[in-house]
């Protein structure tokens, strides 16, 4: 290799960052080559709002070589990771196999979704994690409406008109938020539907929807939720899926053609055949997102175990607020192993976190300061605004659109119901994110 090869494996929030960080330090110094599925970096945050019809896939998609001039982008999902042969091997999106050596390696692989041993569930449920899974998910909501409009038996009818959502986090709160105010205004063109309206239910073995948030948004989020109708329910989830419902662990039985699934995230498993140390799934680092015993081996983001040093002995939470300061500090650090700057330890402090919830609705804490409505919202959109790396005009435009006129009614059938099976996912290298 002339220059020193730097390779990062996944381009979402971790390895987005490290990328942009690493062309800034190095100056052409090094070649920064990103391996990824796609050709873009995915704005998970906005993803609901493209499942509920409110924005352009294309607003939340940022193409990776109009915004990372100077990286090598190899599209492929890597396969195998050899730390002590410095070498990464991937598959090509056409099935073509290939190697890249490496001087520094960068492991930000993010995560996927997460399942548990609940029958039917695999086979029957929705996923949520990337753009394929969004618009196959806003097309069969139309869907469903429109089939029980046509339907003549009332149980069908209610079956197609009632929505599940597992998981009051914050990916499922902004689903089932965004999904209801789609559904509404779709039902509302159809008359025949006017005695059958919508019903969503959100599920959650937790005590509060957004768990392990403060306990203000929780309850902002919830009132903003029950207001809509949806059933909230608490210390409940599923117990089996089939094709015609749902049995909940409270024993009763749902009839609905629609199971989204937002219970979690798990590390993704590319490096558990590395011989790398690991933690739960997760790669093991010191203060610096070096992975001991490999010292040209960094990871951050979800996938890795970074030690939390304002709580010792927890490591950080897989959220997207660290993913994006750990892809910087990995940047640094790789520069300071090539005499540019000085090691940086990785610190934070929480700034706080915005959930959307469609309308005039968001509930915010920002610098811990608790908001709600139209100011929430306000700050959440800002907050988005600035965090979105590009697509800014685009995306303000589609907010003002669907503002002020009605949500697109048709399902255009784009993405097959085979291309986003659930035990996979979406082929989405992002990390899970709370803003």
């Amino acid at each position: 290799m002339a220059r020193p090869r730097i390779v990062i494996v996944g381009a979402g929030f971790a390895g987005y960052q490290a990328a942009r960080t690493l062309l800034r330090r190095s100056r052409g110094a090094a070649e920064v080559v990103v391996v990824n599925p796609t050709d873009y970096f995915l704005y998970l945050p906005l993803l609901p709002e493209v499942a509920g019809g409110a924005l352009d896939p294309r607003d939340v998609s940022v193409p990776l070589q109009d915004t990372l001039p100077g990286v090598r982008l190899v599209l492929g999902e890597v396969d195998r990771v050899d730390p002590h042969a410095r070498m990464v091997s991937y598959t090509g999106p056409e099935g073509n196999k290939g190697n890249l050596g490496y001087h520094r390696l960068v492991l930000a692989a993010g995560s996927v979704t997460k399942l548990l041993p609940i029958p039917g569930v695999a086979d029957h449920a929705h996923g949520f994690r990337g753009v394929p899974e969004a618009l196959y998910l806003r097309d069969h909501l139309i869907r469903q409406i429109e089939l029980a409009d046509a339907a003549e038996d009332l149980a069908e009818r209610r079956a197609r008109m009632t929505f599940v959502v597992v998981g009051a986090g914050y990916t499922g709160t902004e689903v089932a938020a965004q999904g209801q105010l789609l559904t509404a205004a779709i039902a509302a063109r159809h008359p025949r539907l006017r005695d059958t309206p919508p019903c969503w239910l959100l599920l959650d073995t937790a005590e509060q929807v957004l768990p392990g948030m403060d306990a203000r948004m929780a309850a902002g989020a919830d009132k903003v939720l029950r207001g809509r109708s949806i059933d909230v329910r608490l210390g409940t989830s599923v117990q089996e899926a089939t094709a015609e419902g749902v049995t909940l662990t409270d024993g009763r039985r749902v009839l609905s053609r629609t199971l989204i699934w937002c219970v979690g995230v798990r590390p993704d498993p590319v490096v558990e055949n590395a011989g790398l140390p690991m933690d739960e799934g997760r790669v093991r680092v010191d203060a610096h997102l070096r992975v001991p015993g490999f010292p040209d081996v960094y990871a951050c983001g979800d996938g890795a175990a970074v030690p939390d040093l304002h709580n010792p002995g927890r490591y950080t939470p897989m959220t997207a607020q660290h993913a994006v300061r750990q892809g910087r500090v990995v940047a640094h650090n790789i520069a300071a192993s090539y005499g540019i700057g000085q090691l940086r330890r990785y610190r934070h402090r929480d700034l706080g976190f915005v959930v959307d919830l469609g309308g005039w609705q968001a509930v915010a804490n920002p610098l811990h300061v608790p908001l709600s409505g139209p100011l929430a919202r306000a700050v959440t959109r800002g907050y988005h605004l600035t965090a979105l790396p590009s697509n800014r005009l685009r995306t303000t435009a589609d907010w003002l659109f669907t503002a002020t006129t009605s949500r697109p009614g048709i399902s255009l059938g784009l993405v097959d119901k085979n291309a986003v099976p659930l035990d996979t996912g979406a082929p989405e290298l992002a990390d899970r994110t709370s803003s």
